[in-house]
Parts: C-alpha cells; sequence; structure tokens
C-alpha cells in the first residue's frame, strides 16, 4: 500500500490550453477511517478505470495510505449503480510548474463553479513555488474532500470562499 501526500488549493481559475481529462467518480464507503471510491477516467486513449480504498488522513492533513487496483467497464458500471448520489464529476487539468505537476479540478454538477488544485509531493517537507492563481490552501479542511462534496455539494455551501 502506498501512501499518498498531497496538497491542496482554491484556485481562482484554470489556464487555458491545458491537457484535460473527464473524471466521473462515486463512493462506496464515507468513513474517517475508510473511505472506497469508484473512478473512471476517460482520456484520448481510452477509460481507465480504479478503485481505490483510502485510510484514515494524518494529523497534517497532507497524507493517507492508498490502494488501488483496476477494473473493467462491467464492474467499474454495477459498482457507480450502488455509489453514494451525487456521482462527482470534474474535468482535471495537468499543469507543469517549476517542474512540478498540479492537477486542477473544475467541478460539474452539484459541485459546480468549485475550482481545487492539488499537487503530490514525495514528503510533507518538499518546498514548491505556487501558480499565481492560487487564492489560498485548504489542505485537511475536510469539506474539500472529493468524498465531502459528494456528500455536501458545493451548490449547497452558504460560506462559498
Amino acid at each position: 500500500m502506498s501512501q499518498e501526500i498531497e496538497r491542496k488549493f482554491i484556485l481562482s481559475k484554470i489556464p487555458k490550453n491545458l491537457p484535460a481529462l473527464k473524471i466521473k467518480q462515486g463512493y462506496l464507503q464515507l468513513d474517517k477511517k475508510c473511505t472506497i471510491r469508484v473512478r473512471s477516467t476517460m482520456m484520448s486513449t481510452g477509460t481507465k478505470n480504479t478503485l481505490t480504498i483510502k485510510g484514515p488522513t494524518s494529523a497534517s492533513g497532507m497524507s493517507r495510505y492508498e490502494y488501488e487496483t483496476k477494473l473493467s467497464k462491467l464492474e467499474s458500471s454495477n459498482l457507480f449503480k450502488i455509489c453514494h448520489k451525487p456521482i462527482i464529476e470534474k474535468t482535471r487539468y495537468i499543469f507543469i510548474y517549476d517542474n512540478m505537476k498540479w492537477e486542477l479540478d473544475e467541478f460539474h454538477g452539484e459541485n459546480q463553479g468549485l475550482l481545487i488544485g492539488e499537487i503530490e509531493l514525495e514528503n510533507e517537507w518538499v518546498q514548491f513555488d505556487i501558480p499565481n492563481f492560487v487564492v489560498k490552501e485548504v489542505t485537511g479542511e475536510i469539506k474539500y474532500y472529493n468524498s465531502m462534496l459528494q456528500q455536501q455539494p458545493y451548490k449547497n455551501w452558504t460560506d462559498i470562499p
């Protein structure tokens, strides 16, 4: 099982002309100690379907254990049928800044209007430059977790940043 280390930020915009992927993800289990997610990622080369199990988040909010395995199209389709609703839909843009890969998510559907950027790190102490379209860091703020956006969609927030 690998450990995922990432930081998360609210964005003011997403730069134009970036490579993009369409993502659909649903949750089979939503728990503080274990989240189980089904994801379909649509790209020009085809669709990748995965099942991901994530453990509890560290005290810093930056890391957690993660296990991921491939699913067939049929397995993915059947699992989406039993996921909690609404299903998360987003377009993910890949942005390279100062030789580091950022994943910039533009949410759709129930979370329309939310723009989140994430950067995965080798450890929690890696220093990096932040692009000028980053508004604020929200690492560890639970309401910005995709699993929480499924339960409390952005369109229902009263305190929109």
